[in-house]
Parts: C-alpha cells; structure tokens; sequence
C-alpha cells in the first residue's frame, strides 16, 4: 500500500484532467487499479488532511492514464476489467468490453421469465466475455445456460468470468460459429439471446479510433448492411427453439423494423421492438410461433 495525504492525492487528480480525458474514465482507473473506490473518493474533499492509502503509486496510474491519452487506449482494456451491472468482468482486446445498454436484455428476460423460481434452457450466441450468459445463469440458478463463441481466446474469458463470478455450474461454453456447437440442443431451447456484430460497412469506418483500433473487429462488423448475423441467427433459431420459445436480439440502431420482417418471415410472433435509455429501439424479441 502507498500513503500520501488526500490534498496531494487530489492536486494529482486534478493534474491528471487537465491533460485531457473525462472524469469517468480517471476514477474508473483509480478505483479498479488505485483501490480508492467511487463512492469514497466523492468525499475525500471533506477531509483534505487525511491520509489515502493506494494499491498502486500515482506514478503507476499516470503512467496508465498517460497511454489512454496518447494512443486512446480504452480505460477498461488498461485496468483489465469492466463493471457491468452487478458484475465485476476481466476484458482483454479480444472481447468486446460490454456496453451499459446491453445490461437491458437481463431485465427483457426478467419480463418474460420472471425471477429466480423459473427453470428454463437458454443459449447465448457469441457471448465473448460472458456478461450476458453470467448474469442469467447467476439470476436463475434453477435454469441451465450454454452459451458459444467463434473464438477460442474470448471463450477463456468468459470461461474466467464465470469462475470468478460464481462457484455454480449451470452455464456450459462451447466454441463454434453461432448455432453450429449447440446441435444437440435442437428443439430444447426455451431462450436464445445474442448481441451479434452488427455494425454496416460504411459505418465501421467512421468509428471512434478507441472503438475501432482496439475492440476486436470480429464482434463489431456485420456486413454490409449490418444484418449478415443477424440473418443467419433467425434463419437457424426455429431448429434450435422449442415451439413458444423466445428469441432476444440487439441491433443497431436503425435496424429494428429490419430485424422484426425478418423474424416475421422465420414464423416468429408476440415480436415487440424494445428500446434502449436513450429511446432507440436496440433490441427486437419474437416468440417461435
């Protein structure tokens, strides 16, 4: 542990803004590297003469901001972690680090299945690392999950994240392309949810550089249009789901009327558009006949 008085501590933290970056991603950094967490550092101010003791020197977590600044290097990849609703994740670059609205397809299964009473078979396609399929298989203990990635190397976080977020064993990995691992599960599935890549050619290009130089291509291009996945996970889903079965997609934000025609074509009912905080419409669910 490193000690320094909270006045030093916060002559620091106001130096470290003022070479550029948001106040978010600092306290990020100082809460999962320094130790300080975010609910204590809004009252260091009461007591400036206290003293703060550090998991790691300030010369180490300038170092860190100092690579975020400079080459815009995600907070979340540096730290080597991410906070997504009550769980605390382990990111490398080879997994998409997960995006607070995505953290809404738990509470969409909420209002299908309810709480933890129900016993469901569910699947996640491309789970990379884990959050979606960690926090149901953590909700429903009663249920069993299974959830798949094209890469192996995401797999094993996923794999970690569980481990570390749970000593329960009812979600299974499986590595493969979308369906392609689960034929066994053919006609068992009472859910299937996936946050595929999505993300049109064109609009790919113009991505923030700490999206897009950082985030692993793979889990964000979808094709030209965006829907390349997104086609192939409908088209298979019927094989896959039981009849009554539900199915839970994110989409982009302008793909939503898109998604549902699909599903409409793939014999899906009960299809309902569901919007995000901001008011988009980021998910499309249907029910299999």
């Amino acid at each position: 542990m490193f000690c320094i008085s909270v006045k030093q501590f916060l002559l620091w933290k106001k130096k470290q803004l003022s070479k550029g970056g948001d106040n978010q991603s600092l306290v990020f950094l100082i809460e999962c590297i320094g130790g300080i967490s975010k609910g204590d550092l809004n009252f260091l101010s009461l007591n400036p003469e206290n003293k703060l003791y550090l998991k790691k020197n300030l010369d180490h977590l300038e170092s860190i901001w100092h690579d975020h600044l400079l080459n815009s290097s995600p907070i979340q990849y540096l730290c080597g972690i991410t906070f997504w609703r009550d769980l605390k994740l382990k990111v490398t670059n080879k997994v998409l680090i997960p995006r607070p609205e995505t953290e809404l397809i738990v509470d969409i299964v909420f209002n299908i299945f309810g709480k933890k009473s129900n016993k469901f078979l569910f699947a996640e396609l491309g789970t990379g690392s884990g959050a979606i399929s960690i926090a149901l298989a953590l909700a429903y203990p009663l249920s069993h999950g299974v959830a798949t990635d094209i890469d192996q190397n995401a797999l094993e976080v996923a794999i970690r994240n569980y481990r570390n977020s749970s000593k329960q064993s009812n979600l299974k990995f499986f590595c493969g392309n979308w369906w392609s691992p689960l034929e066994s599960f053919k006609g068992k599935l009472d859910l299937a949810i996936s946050n595929p890549p999505y993300i049109p050619s064109d609009t790919y290009e113009k991505l923030p550089k700490e999206v897009k130089n950082f985030e692993p291509k793979i889990a964000l291009l979808g094709g030209e249009d965006g829907l390349k996945h997104i086609k192939e996970i409908i088209q298979k889903a019927p094989l896959f789901l039981k009849e009554k079965g539900w199915l839970i997609l994110e989409n982009h934000f302008d793909q939503s009327e898109k998604v549902k025609q699909l599903l409409i074509k793939n014999q899906f009912t009960s299809i309902e558009i569901v919007k995000d905080l901001s008011g988009i419409g980021r998910f499309t669910i249907g029910r299999y006949k």
